[in-house]
């Protein structure tokens, strides 16, 4: 596949277009580490969501859910669509918290809720755990799919795509900081959004398919379009619904979609002008993640099963791209094949921006985990703002050199995805609970770490292949949740003044709690009712269609009403932790 001089247009456009904005930002971000780290913590509500939505359309996301569909059915995606009760959570209870804490970085928080070296190390040992080990992860499949994307657009080998793509983002994120990329997600978006939908048409259009009917109606996508899973067959509705709405949102820490918020979703909130901003920046994130986004995709990846049937078809079409990634998940970026000039430009170009905005995200954040809670809390507590600023730009280089590494040792996103899903079984009630379970110390965030890891290590290259997924899930989420509640309760908790001092910063009031929880709950239901609503409309099920509308209109009239209710029953204005009086 070659693209015209157009479409080179089109991503040469693009690309310069957010080098541009990183080197008209870059003076001031640089001005200090917060600048460079959270944008000053003056951000608006809709930038920071907007940021949030353009950070998790990753280059990877199209490839995984068309991995899941042609796996899985449509159904398949309950493995991430689960999430969003926790994601609501963090919305409407957890995110004030984050705010009025007033910390740089959410492992910063150890410090503030334990005592002692044990808080100190656990802090700093956290910073490179997740900044390190999960954000390479997170960026070696990221960067897979731009490898794949590359490889069967451009014919070109993955080392030549890393060396690109990666070079590009590293330059960009480097001078121009989380302002610079705040700024691009916000255009990156759109036109990552518009390229998934010209993707999602041009793919119904295809010859062999013509229309939706005939998607919906052929021999190929005949059981893969549904909802929900074959609720006959528990083989199949336990793993795919039961699991990632009874166990999986609450137990497992997984990047993005963290219980309780955490990583480049909590730093955005901490980003925010005022806890309100907060809140309602989580909220936007969840109702276009999770109800806007997915269905082009879904689309794309039902089409594909008629062009490429089984693997076979995708390497007998795809001759140059080497055999060992060519997985369900290569799928989506095989399609794209069939685009007419411009479109095809526009498409790819989304891809780009899809890569640039998520890898400069997990750049910007793991380096602030470095700066903050390793070099200047150990190393170096003198460092000045410039040197700070210049630790942070070389901790992201090497970072993208390591994610690229990575990349070359994967082979799907589905396979990466499960691996983090794994290795954070377990601890995700921990991180709901310890803002209100004084008990919970140093050595319980310890055990709930180590044992998760340890446990699913077990499970994955241990001799239990009888055993399906979601059952060694359900074991490693069992031995970590029992093995951490044991360690809390026969240890001591946590130094008394550092506790009252933390429960005086976050100013948690069990009605503000309740109200959240309600008010999450119906959120919950809202968004649910607004994919299903997108989806039953897509189908032509035009009463089920109007049915969700009202549904999801009552439910998020009632969210509403909750969060307004508790926000200013209170009092009129809100103290910020920066010492701003907001309205």
């Amino acid at each position: 596949m070659h693209l015209a001089f157009l479409d080179w247009a089109i991503v040469i456009g693009v690309l310069m277009t957010t080098m541009l904005i990183g080197i008209l930002v870059s003076k001031r971000a640089s001005q200090n580490s917060t600048s460079y780290f959270l944008a000053g913590r003056h951000m608006p509500w809709w930038l920071l969501g907007l940021s949030m939505v353009a950070t998790t359309f990753a280059a990877d996301t199209p490839n995984l859910v068309a991995n899941i569909v042609r796996t899985d059915g449509v159904s398949g995606n309950w493995v991430w669509w689960g999430l969003l009760i926790s994601g609501m959570m963090t919305a409407f209870v957890y995110a004030k918290f984050w705010r009025r804490l007033g910390v740089v970085t959410d492992v910063e928080f150890y410090e503030h809720r334990y005592s002692g070296k044990g808080a100190g190390f656990l802090r700093g040992f956290r910073a490179l755990y997740l900044g390190l080990f999960f954000n390479v992860m997170i960026m070696a499949n990221v960067t897979l799919a731009a490898v794949k994307i590359g490889t069967v657009l451009f014919g070109i080998s993955p080392e030549m795509v890393i060396l690109i793509a990666g070079g590009i983002t590293v330059i960009f994120c480097a001078i121009g900081g989380f302002l610079g990329v705040l700024i691009t997600d916000m255009l990156l978006f759109v036109i990552a959004m518009v390229g998934a939908i010209l993707a999602a048409y041009y793919a119904i259009e295809h010859p062999m398919i013509g229309s939706m009917d005939a998607l919906l109606s052929h021999e190929n996508t005949v059981g893969k379009t549904s909802i929900l899973p074959d609720l006959s067959n528990p083989d199949i509705f336990i793993p795919i619904l039961c699991i990632p709405l009874l166990l999986q949102w609450w137990s497992v820490w997984y990047p993005g979609s963290e219980p309780g918020g955490g990583g480049y979703v909590a730093q955005r909130m901490l980003a925010a002008k005022n806890e309100h901003h907060s809140v309602a920046a989580a909220a936007f994130f969840n109702l276009c993640h999770y109800a806007i986004r997915p269905w082009p995709w879904i689309i794309v990846a039902l089409a594909s099963l008629i062009i490429y049937p089984d693997l076979a078809s995708l390497k007998q079409a795809l001759p140059h791209v080497p055999e060992s990634i060519v997985q369900d998940d290569l799928a989506y970026s095989a399609m794209l094949v069939f685009l007419p000039t411009g479109v095809l430009g526009l498409v790819v170009a989304s891809l780009v921006s899809a890569y640039v905005s998520t890898i400069s995200t997990s750049l910007n954040w793991g380096a602030s985990y470095f700066v903050n809670d390793f070099y200047t809390r150990f190393i170096r507590p003198d460092a000045s703002d410039k040197q700070q600023v210049w630790v942070g730009r070389l901790v992201t280089v090497v970072l993208m050199i390591l994610a690229s590494t990575m990349a070359l040792m994967l082979e799907s996103s589905l396979q990466a995805f499960r691996l983090l899903l794994t290795i954070g079984a377990g601890t995700g009630l921990l991180f709901l609970l310890r803002w209100f379970w004084m008990r919970i110390n140093v050595w319980s965030e310890l055990t709930a770490m180590v044992l998760s890891f340890l446990v699913s290590m077990f499970f994955e290259f241990g001799p239990f292949d009888a055993l399906a997924g979601w059952e060694k899930m359900v074991l490693s989420v069992g031995i970590t949740t029992i093995g951490w509640v044991g360690v809390t309760l026969i240890t001591s908790p946590c130094d008394p003044d550092t506790l009252q001092s933390f429960k005086a910063k976050i100013q948690g009031a069990p009605k503000e709690v309740a109200y959240g929880l309600i008010a999450a709950f119906c959120a919950t239901i809202c968004v649910f009712s607004i994919l299903f609503g997108i989806g039953a409309a897509l189908y032509a099920n035009y009463i089920e269609a109007i049915i969700y509308a009202c549904v999801a209109l009552s439910m998020g009239s009632v969210t509403f009403w909750l969060y307004r209710l508790v926000s200013f029953e209170e009092s009129e204005t809100v103290e910020d932790v920066d010492g701003v009086t907001s309205e």
